[in-house]
């Protein structure tokens, strides 16, 4: 590595941004108080990916355009559709994979033949949400499915959606409850492919004061954080292999939400190591 390349010299002043910025614990604070101050005001609802609500914070997307960008992955699986703004973004991240791998290759793109796609799983796709998707330029790369995550019957779908892919991502946002999200993770976080992310998110339930989910079934102690570390110390002291057959481990990537400073998914960004 030259130390002298300026490419490197930026790197290493990022990291030193990033450094600074998580040993500040006044920025944290204040990060902190901003999200939650933004949840009373429904922030994350206000915006849209090409046309779609995506329901998620714009850091978040940022974190979402990163990954996808450094793990290139083939297949997304998606749990959680609501507007399908998120599963029009990992489209869209693909779809722009395949433009660059076209350019780069100096070939002719044939979108509807990019074996790319991302697989999303609601348990009740509105017909409003559903006809939207359907008229969308991205919709031929989405694989709907309609019925709870974890069904087992909704799994084997999934799985058999997934075979032949040896770069898969996996998003879970579904049903927040500590029960299912650790069943989630139970099912596809072993189809994460080695170097990629299973992104667990709304973790930062856990971090919210307890009447700020007082109209849902999940809140402080039941929600997804609480999942992620009993998934990851079920890790640590059963183990378990992935679907390729190699050993299961999940390292929390810090330094994403560090860098975000504002995230819904804080400790939810699980990279397979």
């Amino acid at each position: 590595m030259n130390e002298n390349d300026p490419v490197e010299q930026f790197r290493r002043y990022v990291a030193g941004n990033i450094e600074g910025a998580g040993s500040d614990s006044g920025f944290r604070g204040l990060s902190e108080v901003w999200v939650r101050e933004s949840i009373r005001h429904n922030y994350a609802q206000n915006f849209t990916w090409l046309g779609r609500p995506i329901i998620q914070v714009p850091q978040d997307t940022y974190a979402i355009q990163e990954l996808i960008w450094a793990c290139r992955p083939d297949l997304v699986i998606e749990t959680g559709i609501a507007h399908g703004g998120s599963l029009v973004m990992s489209a869209s991240m693909l779809a722009m994979l395949d433009y660059c791998d076209a350019v780069e290759a100096g070939s002719t793109l044939d979108p509807a033949a990019s074996r790319r796609k991302v697989v999303g799983v609601d348990i009740d796709i509105r017909a409003h949400n559903r006809s939207a998707l359907d008229a969308h330029p991205m919709r031929h790369k989405l694989h709907l499915l309609e019925g709870s995550s974890i069904d087992p019957a909704v799994a084997d779908q999934i799985f058999a959606h997934a075979e032949g892919y040896d770069r898969i991502m996996v998003f879970l946002d579904s049903n927040h409850t500590h029960d299912h999200v650790l069943e989630e993770l139970k099912l596809y976080a072993p189809l994460t492919s080695r170097g990629s992310y299973c992104v667990v998110w709304d973790t930062g339930v856990e971090d919210l004061p307890a009447d700020m989910c007082g109209d849902r079934p999940w809140g402080k102690g039941d929600n997804p954080k609480t999942a992620v570390w009993a998934y990851l110390a079920m890790l640590e002291t059963d183990g378990a292999t992935g679907r390729d057959g190699a050993p299961l481990r999940f390292a929390t990537d810090k330094t994403i939400e560090t860098k975000l400073m504002i995230t819904a998914s804080p400790d939810g960004f699980l990279k397979r190591v």
